[in-house]
């Protein structure tokens, strides 16, 4: 039986992997914070096994995983707010760099041989050129914010990591996401809670937003962690993948998909706050998922959108 350690077990993705994983027979750990909250694996915590970590500190992450002893490692926790890195950047850097080096450190002191998911992002890529559009894996890094430089480290440290000491880190790049427990402050849920409050009679009938003309490709969740999966099956090490859904649209065309479902669409009025746009935006998220590799491999890791 496959031993997978998740960090980050209790976050909107890792809770959907950990459902995953069970229906594949694995065996699945989950670090997590003493303060973290359950609520997505409440469901499953009988099935489960946590451990508790704290990322930023090595000893931590040197005794979770001794303790565990993974197969496979899929490295999902992170400081994953674009917005808050802006604001708390040195944290952002610190959680997500820093945090990704000492779970390597731990690894490489123990001399355990796992594979090694690290979840970077598109972020990385920052606002293409029309002619690197749709993006590819060998498009320059040109992060517009302080989690983008953050994910850039995380990234590249994974890849140094395969590189020097041939620990089997396969890096991933995901576009946008969402679905059930996405947290409340990512685009969609904020939308779809606000149309919520106002059909309760809680808001006043004006939903409030930043910038709607960025372009995003939207995945469904539990499709991008059946991709996590393959990656761990099907992959050799030392790559990095893009992925990425099937559906590409403009915000604002997401908040009418949103807007056409609910009975209040005509009374609803849209306000752009101030609060809600950036130092600096990715205005242009269209991804390539067709991953070409020198050796004769190739894997195609486009998801359909699910209806």
């Amino acid at each position: 039986m496959t031993r997978a350690l998740i960090t980050g077990v209790t976050g909107f993705v890792g809770s959907h992997l950990a459902e995953f994983l069970l229906t594949k027979g694995e065996e699945v750990y989950g670090t997590y914070r003493w303060r973290s909250p359950k609520d997505n694996i409440r469901h499953i915590l009988n099935k489960i096994i946590l451990v508790p970590c704290e990322l930023r500190d090595a000893e931590s992450c040197y005794q979770a995983i001794k303790a565990v002893k993974p197969d496979v490692i899929y490295h999902l926790a992170a400081q994953s707010y674009v917005p808050v890195s802006f604001t708390q950047p040195a944290d952002t850097i610190e959680t997500n760099v820093i945090g990704t080096i000492n779970l390597l450190e731990a690894i490489r002191k123990l001399d355990l041989d796992p594979i090694i998911h690290v979840c970077s992002s598109s972020e990385v890529y920052g606002n293409p050129t029309e002619d690197e559009v749709p993006m590819k894996e060998t498009n320059p890094l040109r992060p517009y914010s302080p989690y983008g430089v953050s994910k850039v480290g995380e990234d590249l440290v994974a890849y140094q990591y395969w590189l020097c000491y041939g620990m089997k880190t396969i890096r991933t790049r995901m576009f946008t996401h969402t679905g059930p427990r996405r947290g409340e402050v990512f685009v969609m849920s904020w939308f779809a809670k606000q149309i919520a409050l106002i059909e309760a009679g809680k808001q006043e009938p004006i939903v409030r937003v930043g910038n709607l003309e960025s372009v995003r490709t939207f995945a469904d969740v539990r499709d991008t962690v059946r991709a996590y999966w393959m990656l761990t099956q099907k992959c050799p090490a030392g790559e990095v993948y893009n992925i990425g859904g099937d559906r590409t649209m403009t915000i604002k065309e997401m908040l009418d998909h949103l807007l056409a479902r609910t009975p209040m669409k005509n009374k609803i009025s849209i306000r752009v706050d101030p609060a809600l746009l950036r130092p600096s935006d990715v205005t242009l998220q269209i991804p390539d998922c067709k991953f070409h590799l020198k050796k004769p491999f190739r894997i195609f890791l486009i998801i359909g959108a699910r209806k």
